[in-house]
């Protein structure tokens, strides 16, 4: 198999699940360094600075939708063997036709997914050669998005930072117009003075290695990448963990703490480190990466 068919079978593999799940696979980390300091009682910054990949703006998808367009026969098989044989010419007459028979619904199909997905994207829509740069001004225009810049084939460069109170719940990536689906940075308050950290975008799920399970919190992408495009890496000798066209997840992600709050729950390997103000949780994250880190934090006594 070549290299252009293996990347195709994975393009399409990859598209094929997010019409499962349209609203829940089309945004995940690359690199990145991000940080969540709980600097008082009632106060916070937050800051994401690296790569952002959005798979409806990249080649990959392209590729899968064009591979709708592209006739494929199928395997053929010995009736009482069943081992694979060549195609007679009337079979592959039957499939191509069969095939032809097919195409106003598959047409209407991808004009529908196309909707489905403009409409999670605050009105862009995908094929559009000017979608990227609707996304930067998208972006731009809102607070704590200090720098986007796209990079190609889906992969934008930011640097967000915000400062707010601890007086209402904090998720991030929010982006106007689109549902918050894709959550990289959860946090959440409790009564009494405690603060839940989740960060399910910065892990995956089930053990895949490719590193797109982060992608709605590692939703029906994941196995569908499990089962297809990393399996057919393995296949032809190549490292699962590498999806051509999809950047891998590799990062940091660190919560800081101020004097006199305390970590009472946490998934570090090395546990809370002290600082000159307070504590300190660190989490590296790769592609394998299956644990998505988590803390408890107590902000009074």
């Amino acid at each position: 198999m070549t290299m252009i068919s293996t990347i195709r079978l994975r393009a399409v593999a990859v598209l094929s699940a997010c019409t499962l799940t349209l609203t829940g696979c089309f945004m995940t980390p690359g690199k990145f360094t991000s940080e969540l300091a709980i600097t008082g009682p009632d106060s916070f910054t937050f800051s994401y600075d690296g790569e952002i990949f959005f798979l409806g703006l990249s080649k990959l998808a392209q590729m899968g939708a064009a591979g709708d367009e592209t006739f494929t026969p199928s395997t053929c098989y010995d009736d009482e063997t069943f081992d694979e044989r060549d195609c007679s010419e009337d079979e592959l007459a039957e499939q191509r036709a069969d095939w032809d028979a097919g195409a106003s619904e598959r047409k209407a199909k991808r004009e529908q997914e196309a909707k489905q997905m403009a409409a999670i994207m605050g009105g862009i829509d995908p094929s559009d050669p000017k979608a990227a740069d609707e996304l930067v001004k998208l972006l731009s225009r809102q607070k704590g998005w200090e720098r986007v810049v796209h990079k190609g084939d889906g992969v934008f460069d930011v640097s967000y930072r915000v400062s707010g109170t601890m007086g209402h719940d904090f998720t991030f990536p929010m982006i106007e117009g689109f549902p918050p689906i894709n959550p990289f940075v959860q946090v959440y308050l409790r009564k009494g003075g405690q603060v839940r950290v989740n960060a399910p975008g910065f892990a995956v799920q089930s053990g895949d290695p490719t590193g797109m399970g982060a992608m709605m919190g590692m939703g029906a992408l994941t196995g569908l990448a499990a089962m297809g495009a990393s399996e057919e890496a393995r296949k032809n000798g190549e490292d699962p963990a590498t999806i051509p066209g999809i950047p891998q997840m590799e990062g940091t992600f660190t919560v800081r703490t101020a004097g006199g709050m305390r970590i009472l729950a946490n998934n570090t390997d090395e546990g809370p480190q002290a600082g000159t103000t307070g504590e300190t949780l660190m989490w590296t994250i790769s592609p394998r990466t299956t644990q998505a880190p988590t803390a408890l934090i107590a902000t009074t006594r």
